[in-house]
């Protein structure tokens, strides 16, 4: 008779670490490696899904486009090692801003985005306004001050029932240009 419970418990063993080893491929797939964020593709995944859900339970959906003002200048002035503690330090800040239910992500280069869902315009700003707080606040205990400049837009199925993620991210762009062209470090 051969004994199965050797064989059980060695089954069950690799059927364990390759589980680890899954969930470890898919964290490394959906996040930016820089910051710890989401990334662009996990963030536009959790997008459709949050507009889809705003849409079924009739509630807002706000997106916030933020992007460092200056990185360029950074790079160049002072090196691509502190460019890169420009986006963690924007990343962290995105990260002590968020509630629960947000979701951030770097949406790529100096750009990060959140989606806050069942969140009104006021709301969107005073998030947005919270994080430009968050980066001042770092600013005074730290050598790199950054600034971000952040584009906010709502999507309201009761009064738009037929808007789209794109209608909303487009929105959310001309947000964040409009408030770049006023200056940096603004909402």
């Amino acid at each position: 008779a051969v004994d199965l419970v050797p064989i059980l418990f060695a089954f069950l063993a690799i059927g364990y670490v390759l589980g680890r080893q899954v969930d470890e491929l898919r964290r490394l797939a959906t996040t930016d490696s820089l910051t710890g964020l989401a990334n662009r593709r996990a963030f536009q995944l959790r997008l459709r899904d949050e507009q889809r859900r705003a849409r079924r339970y009739p509630s807002p959906l706000s997106l916030l486009l933020i992007d460092i003002d200056g990185l360029k200048r950074i790079n160049d002035e002072r090196g691509h090692a502190a460019g890169d503690e420009a986006l963690q330090t924007a990343a962290q800040a995105v990260n002590r801003s968020m509630r629960v239910t947000d979701f951030g992500a770097r949406w790529g280069g100096d750009e990060f985005a959140i989606v806050a869902p069942n969140t009104e315009r006021s709301a969107a700003h005073r998030l947005a306004h919270r994080l430009v707080g968050e980066l001042d606040q770092h600013a005074r205990g730290g050598n790199l001050d950054v600034t971000v400049s952040i584009g906010v837009a709502t999507l309201d199925p009761g009064t738009q029932p037929l808007a789209t993620v794109e209608s909303l991210l487009s929105a959310a762009d001309a947000a964040l240009y409009r408030a770049k062209n006023a200056g940096s470090n603004r909402v």
